[in-house]
């Protein structure tokens, strides 16, 4: 048999239902856990953007050709090129020489590596590779007589403006 409520109140405490408080609980809560998740998801595509351009941030004057050790031989027609790393870790470094009009562009690394036509000045050797911190160092390059010779480096994966270029090149 069917209870029939009989007065207000009685009705009232048989009604399920959630009050007003726990709702306002519920939405807070939901709202800050969608905020949250707004935050992590923005967070992480800020903090990975910021780390690559920082990463590139302040090599100018780190990665130089060093004008002293930089020339052209007519005798051999070698080109000698130098280059100084400051305080900073570098991956790799492109090295683009120009030449009326030409470009030969090749990436001294870290590992001991072959570049054709590049060796190390003056002991000859093929198995180039940079210089490491704080340091240079000198490399020849057969046949040519450039215009212009322009470095780029690459730091932390992420390859940056030209650091240095020089043009003018001198006969040694």
């Amino acid at each position: 048999m069917a209870m029939i409520c009989q007065c207000e109140i009685c009705c009232e405490k048989n009604k399920k239902g959630v009050s007003p408080v726990i709702a306002t609980v519920i939405l807070i809560g939901l709202t800050v856990l969608s905020v949250s998740l707004v935050w992590v998801i923005i967070n992480g595509v800020i903090t990975k953007q910021t780390e690559e351009t920082e990463s590139c941030f302040g090599n100018f004057d780190k990665v130089t050709i060093n004008n002293l050790y930089t020339c052209y031989d007519l005798s051999s027609n070698d080109f000698r090129f130098s280059i100084s790393i400051g305080n900073l870790d570098v991956d790799k470094v492109l090295v683009s020489i120009f030449q009326e009009g030409n470009t030969n562009s090749f990436e001294i690394t870290n590992t001991p590596s072959v570049v054709p036509g590049v060796v190390n000045y003056p002991e000859g050797s093929s198995n180039i590779k940079l210089p490491g911190q704080n340091s240079g160092r000198t490399y020849s390059f057969t046949g040519v007589k450039p215009d212009k010779i322009t470095l780029t480096p690459t730091i932390k994966d992420n390859q940056c403006e030209s650091s240095d270029s020089l043009t003018g090149i001198d006969y040694c």
